[in-house]
C-alpha cells in the first residue's frame, strides 16, 4: 500500500492514536526498524497514563527499544520473518486461515482493496494480506476518515480472525526478544480496536 508518511494527524485525539498504533505495527512489522523509528519507540516509555492494557504495553515496548541493540533486532527481524527458507513466524493472513501463502483469502482481500481504491505499491513484494499492510490499510482508513461501518468492515473481515493469534506466535518465538514487546502491543491493540468497534455499535 502507498504510505505517505509514518505518524500523520486527523482530527480527533482518538483517532490520531488508532491511526499512529496502526502506522507503528506497521512500520515494525514491515522491516527492521530505521534509528528514526527507534527513537520515536522509544519516547514512548515516557508515557504517563499506564493504567490500561495498551498503554502499559507501549511503554514497555519504548523500553525494550531503549535497552535493544539496532544490529541485533535486525538479526532477530531476519530470524522471524525471513529465515533461510521462511522465518519462524509467517506474518500473512492467508497462512492462518488455511494453511498455504496466496489463497482464496488473499484474493477476498484484493477485490475488497479494489473497491476501497487502493492501489499495490509497485516497491513492495510482498502479498496484500501481510500483517504490515493490513495496519497500514486501518490507518489510512482511519486518516480519510472512512465511514465508521467500513473500518468495522475491514477489520472484522481481514484481521480480527487471525492477527491475534500471530501476535501470540510472535510474542512465544525462540528468536522473538524485542519483538516480544511488539507482540505483546500488537495483542492488546487488537483487543483495544475489538472493544473500540463493539462500543461504538
Amino acid at each position: 500500500m502507498n504510505q505517505n508518511s509514518l505518524f500523520v494527524r486527523t482530527q480527533e485525539p482518538e483517532q490520531i492514536y488508532r491511526a499512529n498504533t496502526y502506522r507503528l505495527l506497521a512500520a515494525l512489522l514491515r522491516k527492521p526498524p530505521d534509528s528514526d523509528i527507534l527513537d520515536y519507540v522509544q519516547q514512548l516509555a515516557n508515557m504517563t497514563n499506564g493504567n490500561d492494557e495498551l498503554a502499559t504495553a507501549l511503554i514497555g515496548l519504548g523500553l525494550a527499544a531503549r535497552h535493544a541493540d539496532p544490529m541485533m533486532i535486525d538479526d532477530e527481524f531476519h530470524a522471524l520473518f525471513i529465515g533461510l527458507g521462511r522465518g519462524e513466524v509467517v506474518p500473512y493472513g492467508s497462512w492462518y486461515l488455511t494453511g498455504f501463502l496466496m489463497e482464496k483469502p488473499l484474493g477476498q482481500l484484493r477485490q475488497e482493496l479494489a473497491r476501497l481504491g487502493f492501489e499495490r505499491d509497485p516497491n513492495v513484494h510482498e502479498p496484500e494480506d501481510h500483517a504490515a499492510a493490513l495496519c497500514e490499510v486501518m490507518a489510512m482508513l482511519i486518516e480519510d476518515q472512512a465511514e465508521f461501518a467500513q473500518q468495522a468492515g475491514f477489520f472484522q473481515r481481514h484481521m480480527v480472525n487471525w492477527l491475534e493469534r500471530f501476535f501470540g506466535d510472535l510474542q512465544g518465538a525462540t528468536a522473538a526478544s524485542f519483538y516480544q514487546s511488539v507482540a505483546q502491543t500488537g495483542g492488546a491493540f487488537i483487543r483495544f480496536e475489538q472493544q473500540y468497534f463493539s462500543m461504538q455499535m
